[in-house]
């Protein structure tokens, strides 16, 4: 299988973002007094936001920036009782109908212009989304915005989770490689905020504290000698090509991850044991992965490691004996952008490519099954 190329890179964010102090300060409106047990509601949801790692966030529902306030929104309104779960789902996917579309072009366009192609030579369109639904949605929207041929090939990676991208990554690669005149963009894009839960619920706190908007897109192509985004900045530097992918779901972990459509948007659960079993699998899983590649996890030197959560980062350096320095690009993206599902390992990519990283580099995320998507470029 040829390697796929990757030609340009994009990322977008909202126009708009929030410090994570004023995102706890909003998150204890929507937490009515009678459903706390007497608890202090700003105060617990104050410490669960600041071990969550992040500092800002982006949000398409936001109508300026803003450090401690809780109002630069209207979307969401307190809570008007223990029983109120905030907007209905049908409110929040309009919303996405709106917000998605505009989104994915802004990365899709950065990406375009990175690469130095024409619109008219995309052939293939991969979308990647799990937050929102509608038809026709951002791909349409990109096909028109940007101008590519009507009779571009569509294809949409729904309702993956996290990992989304290195599953339309995957896509890209086996379109590239079964046709070499192919030319794929690759696009994800997530409102995460849209799924904000009301209530007095641990595990949903905790997923409010982390999640985030944005969308990253790549355009790439099956491999020519001597190509890739990086060729030109010395071969040392972090290459832009995708040699292997792979996924492995770990038994018996089936419901310590869970995405599903509810009535108040969409609800996640993330068990409390999923560091635990990522630092007993996952030594055994990237190494079954690096060996077909003739490689072990000490000899990859770069990582863009899916940041689930600061918990799960940390589980992830153990189990591959990260140093500091390998997780810090991880962790600045969390810091900076909090964890926008999917698009995210592409800003980590990213940022690994303004840093000048250094390859082998090896993408990792983790979604509902509970399952591992791994990709490796060198």
């Amino acid at each position: 299988m040829r390697p796929f190329e990757i030609l340009g890179l994009g990322t977008a964010l909202p126009e708009h973002s929030i410090s994570q102090f004023g995102a706890a300060a909003f998150a204890a409106t929507c937490v009515h007094a009678d459903s706390t047990g007497g608890r202090n509601v700003s105060e617990v949801i104050q410490t669960l936001y600041r071990r969550a790692g992040l500092e800002r966030r982006h949000s398409v529902l936001l109508e300026s920036s803003t450090d401690g306030e809780a109002t630069a929104e209207r979307f969401y309104r307190f809570a008007g009782s223990a029983s109120d779960r905030g907007p209905a789902t049908s409110a929040r996917m309009q919303r996405y109908e709106l917000e998605a579309p505009q989104l994915a072009v802004k990365a899709a366009a950065a990406a375009l212009q990175q690469s130095g192609l024409n619109s008219r030579q995309i052939t293939h369109l991969i979308t990647v989304s799990c937050s929102g639904f509608s038809a026709p949605g951002a791909d349409v929207a990109i096909i028109d915005a940007l101008s590519l041929p009507a009779t571009v090939a569509r294809t949409h990676v729904g309702f993956m989770g996290c990992h989304g991208a290195l599953n339309g990554l995957r896509a890209a690669h086996a379109f590239a490689s079964a046709d070499p005149s192919a030319v794929v963009l690759l696009c994800a894009v997530e409102l995460c905020t849209l799924h904000h839960q009301y209530g007095w619920d641990p595990q949903k706190i905790v997923a409010n504290s982390l999640f985030a908007d944005g969308a990253a897109a790549v355009i790439g192509r099956a491999a020519v000698e001597g190509g890739g985004m990086t060729a030109s900045r010395g071969a040392s530097l972090l290459p832009g090509h995708l040699v292997g992918n792979a996924s492995c779901i770990i038994p018996g972990t089936t419901g310590m991850m869970t995405w599903n459509i509810r009535d108040a948007g969409f609800e996640m659960t993330l068990s409390p044991e999923v560091p635990g079993v990522i630092t007993r699998h996952l030594p055994a899983v990237l190494a079954e992965f690096l060996s077909r590649h003739d490689l072990t996890t000490d000899q990859v030197t770069s990582w863009c490691i899916h940041p689930g959560g600061p918990r799960i980062l940390t589980a992830t350096a153990e189990a591959a004996r990260l140093t500091d320095s390998q997780l810090e690009p991880s962790l600045t993206i969390l810091r900076q952008c909090g964890n926008m599902s999917s698009p995210t390992v592409l800003f980590i990519l990213q940022e690994q490519l303004r840093r000048e990283s250094a390859g082998p580099c090896v993408m990792l995320g983790f979604g509902p099954g509970l399952n591992v998507e791994m990709a490796l470029l060198r």
